[in-house]
């Protein structure tokens, strides 16, 4: 889908017609395998290249008491994410491009013993009736070069679906294609659907429950991603971005790595707790 976009070298800002084919790919099952599914959430995954643990996945979550327009906000709001987001290193904007499209830098902890990542992407968003659609790809700019201790990984396609089942009801789907920079090995694919990505949607849920209540003492009436109006971030030239294609940065091999004692005690933990 994102081909589309990226042909060739220029950066493009998604059309309507990108937003629909990433809704449609969010509802597809074609292709996709089922690999998780219990307590309101699913995870799927679609291997594309088993030698470089190269995958898609594909999570739904089902929530009965929090409105889609919370979800979005959320998900939007970068202050209250360094809060939450217990994988974070560092997040924030670098600039606008329109309305609804902004350039970001994100950087998370990845299971150990694995180097953590970054990104640079392009995010864009659409509010479309019942349907909120967040999604980005990777670019590059020249203010924000791969640093040295962490590995630079590239969004392919990565995005979340927000959709409006009721007046406090929602079901979110997470898609994403990252190609996280060399050859990983399995357990991290496996872990990812069977614990990670779960995991990750409970922490979103659980962060939208008190959002209501953060908010409130936290610039109440400030949400740029709703009112552009308020966008206290300065304009970017198209022309100072470009695609980041995954063939010209390092790649790292750690398929050989096995998975740290601490991770996998955690690991089990968080099943008991759940």
């Amino acid at each position: 889908m994102m081909r589309m976009m990226m042909s060739g070298e220029e950066v493009l800002i998604p059309d309507d017609r990108a937003f629909s084919r990433f809704k449609h790919e969010c509802q597809s099952e074609e292709g996709w395998s089922l690999t998780y599914n219990k307590n309101n959430i699913c995870v799927w995954i679609q291997v594309l290249e088993e030698e470089k643990s190269l995958h898609k996945i594909k999570c739904r979550m089902m929530c009965k008491d929090i409105p889609a327009e919370t979800m979005y906000d959320v998900l939007h709001d970068i202050e209250y994410r360094r809060k939450w987001d217990a994988n974070v290193i560092e997040t924030f904007d670098i600039g606008k491009l329109t309305v609804n499209a902004d350039v970001g830098y994100y950087s998370w902890k990845c299971p150990k013993p694995l180097k953590n990542r970054d990104v640079i992407t392009l995010r864009s968003w659409l509010p479309m009736g019942n349907d909120y659609i967040i999604m980005n790809y990777s670019v590059k700019h020249a203010k924000y070069p791969p640093k040295k201790d962490l590995v630079r990984a590239v969004s392919i396609q990565t995005g979340y679906l927000i959709q409006r089942t009721g007046p406090t009801s929602c079901t979110l789907t997470y898609l994403a294609q990252v190609d996280p920079k060399g050859s990983l090995p399995k357990w991290v694919v496996n872990k990812s659907s069977q614990f990670l990505a779960p995991k990750a949607m409970k922490r979103i849920s659980k962060a939208c429950l008190r959002y209501p209540e953060w908010k409130q003492k936290h610039s109440p009436g400030f949400k740029p991603w709703l009112f552009p109006e308020q966008n206290p971030l300065s304009n970017i030239p198209m022309s100072e971005l470009s695609i980041q294609h995954a063939e010209s940065l390092e790649n790292i091999d750690e398929s050989s790595l096995s998975e740290s004692k601490d991770e996998r005690a955690e690991h089990s933990d968080d099943e008991a707790n759940n």
